[in-house]
């Protein structure tokens, strides 16, 4: 009947809307108790990598190593995190308290730290006196300390916390890096997770260009570790993990150092990129920046290398614990030099912490992300690729002329590398490096310099081979390697965006931020390129000072080590000297 009908087709209306009750009903819940079931959903999820890491410490611990360091480190940080969260503005009020505001507790704290200082100086003393060309390189540093403080702006205003807090940090992780087992092994098993974390660049490289080109051809095998390290570190920016360890890192430098935020989270953000992208992380503050804070924003850029160019380093058969070292112990370096060579004697806006944020971007998802960063790559490559051709046709072409010219005064084989180991062969002997091996550093510090720190890195591994493969140290005159202590010292020597062409890269990068600073940013630019330059050679010292011989052969392990992860199958090439008996 009628009614039947529509009895029936009521029902049929109305059986959606009550069939979606339960949903909106639950969707009702969720939104009135989302932190609680967020709690219990991470309290489930703790439980459960909580038995996965006993089960894995349980079945086997050595292998489980790195998953207790790295679940140490997470919990340290969270732990840190909370503190720094509950009680940060009691602490910053604590550490940047005056000594005369702290009567109660400073002679004790000064009595503590006096005699840690007087312990560390006795033990490097005990301990270089059984190697004295170490000292060689501790008066290397002391003298490009003093070269530094020649060219200060203002030498009276020299904020000396920070000049010594700085060299401070840099020492003691040089002395955690190279003189202590669980320091040099970190770094050794780190940058041994980079390498093959970057060999997975080959699966999408050799789809691409096929397996032959990436194994015969350098555009094919070190530039798409750009593509896929640039990709990489869009999405940890996307997701907040790098803003978060530039934070930590920034603020331990600030509260250590007394430096304002902006210049600091510049300078700590340097570690992970370069020197265009490092500036970005303050672009809202550098309008209002005084001229010692944009100073140390630049020499951070100059002091330290790109994340991305790493991996291209490393694909050269460069130690990659040795570039990881250097990036990290040019941060506090360069902040320490920029205040020394440029002290502050403006009144800086920045003091307070509050004023400095980071964002996440404006991708929508984290496919957004990874696109975002793959392509803005492409340019960074061309950049590079473009570099490397124009450099060496230029240094082939100057060779050319000065040999030209020199065989006109019967001076034969006369080139640019020979004129500058020659005038910087003083400088790398001061670094440490041996007599007989400071014409070869001294030729790449100076093709560094002038140059290109690729063609210095390059070079570098073209002596590097020269020794693995069992050449003759002299041939005709001339060395064809260096020594495995020289060529560590070089590496952190050019570890660094320190050369004439970057000048145009770091100007052209700010002006296009500020517009309006253009002209002070072109005063400043020489003196923190040369401030740049020498941090890197105060990294080749403190590394100079570290161990060398069969010590430190032992350490690397290379006396039962020959060629690991070589170049099979589009792996990444990664050289380990093979040592006879």
């Amino acid at each position: 009947s009628a009614s039947t009908l529509h009895a029936r087709w009521s029902l049929c209306l109305h059986l959606p809307r009550r069939a979606a009750r339960p949903v909106l009903w639950a969707r009702r819940v969720c939104k009135a108790h989302t932190k609680v079931l967020l709690k219990i959903f991470l309290g489930l999820l703790c439980a459960a990598y909580l038995a996965y890491f006993i089960a894995a410490c349980w079945l086997d611990f050595q292998r489980a190593i790195a998953l207790v360091v790295i679940t140490g480190l997470v919990i340290f940080f969270m732990g840190w995190g909370l503190i720094q969260k509950h009680c940060g503005a009691k602490l910053m009020e604590l550490l940047t308290t005056s000594p005369g505001q702290l009567a109660v507790w400073f002679f004790p704290c000064r009595v503590f730290w006096l005699a840690v200082l007087v312990g560390l100086v006795t033990w490097l003393v005990l301990d270089t006196s059984k190697r004295p060309e170490q000292l060689i390189s501790f008066a290397g540093l002391c003298a490009f300390v003093l070269f530094l403080f020649a060219c200060s702006k203002h030498h009276a205003a020299v904020p000396w916390r920070a000049v010594f807090w700085g060299l401070g940090l840099e020492f003691v992780l040089g002395i955690f890096i190279i003189r202590t087992e669980p320091g040099f092994e970190a770094f050794q098993w780190l940058g041994n997770q980079i390498q093959i974390f970057l060999s997975y660049t080959t699966a999408g490289s050799s789809f691409v260009f096929g397996d032959t080109l990436i194994k015969e051809a350098f555009a094919f095998q070190a530039l798409p570790i750009v593509v896929f390290f640039s990709c990489v570190m869009s999405i940890l920016y996307y997701v907040g993990l790098m803003q978060w360890l530039i934070l930590k890192i920034s603020w331990l430098l600030q509260i250590t150092m007394g430096t304002t935020p902006t210049e600091t989270l510049s300078v700590a953000g340097n570690i992970f990129v370069g020197q265009t992208e490092a500036p970005l992380l303050v672009l809202p503050y550098l309008a209002d920046m005084t001229l010692s804070e944009v100073h140390a924003v630049m020499t951070g850029g100059f002091a330290t290398i790109a994340g991305s160019v790493m991996g291209a380093y490393m694909s050269f058969g460069i130690d990659p614990s040795s570039l990881i070292a250097a990036s990290v112990m040019a941060a506090p370096c360069a902040l320490a030099m920029a205040k020394l060579v440029y002290p502050e004697v403006e009144e800086s806006k920045f003091k307070s912490k509050e004023g400095v944020k980071l964002g996440r971007g404006a991708e929508q998802n984290i496919l957004e992300a990874a696109s975002n960063g793959a392509a803005a790559s492409v340019g960074l490559v061309a950049n590079i690729a473009a570099n490397l051709i124009a450099f060496l046709a230029v240094l082939k072409f100057i060779n050319a002329a000065l040999s030209w010219f020199g065989e006109l005064v019967n001076i034969k084989e006369l080139s640019f590398q020979i004129i500058c180991s020659y005038i910087l062969m003083p400088v790398a002997f001061l670094m440490g490096a041996d007599w007989a091996d400071s014409p070869l550093v001294a030729e790449m510090l100076g093709i560094k310099i002038f140059l290109n720190e690729f063609v210095a890195y390059e070079q570098l591994s073209t002596y590097k081979k020269n020794r693995l493969s069992g050449l003759e140290e002299w041939s005709g005159g001339r060395k064809q390697w260096i020594s495995m202590r020289a060529e560590t010292i070089t590496t952190f020597a050019l570890c660094g965006f320190a050369n004439l062409s970057s000048i145009g890269i770091m100007l052209g990068g700010l002006t296009s931020m500020v517009p309006q600073r253009k002209s002070e940013f072109a005063s400043i630019v020489l003196r923190a390129l040369l401030t740049g330059a020498c941090v890197s050679m105060l990294n080749a010292c403190v590394a100079g000072m570290g161990p060398r011989g069969r010590r430190l052969l032992s350490r690397l392990g290379l006396w039962k080590s020959e060629l690991r992860n070589c170049h099979e199958g589009g792996q990444i090439i990664c050289l380990r000297p093979q040592l006879s008996p």
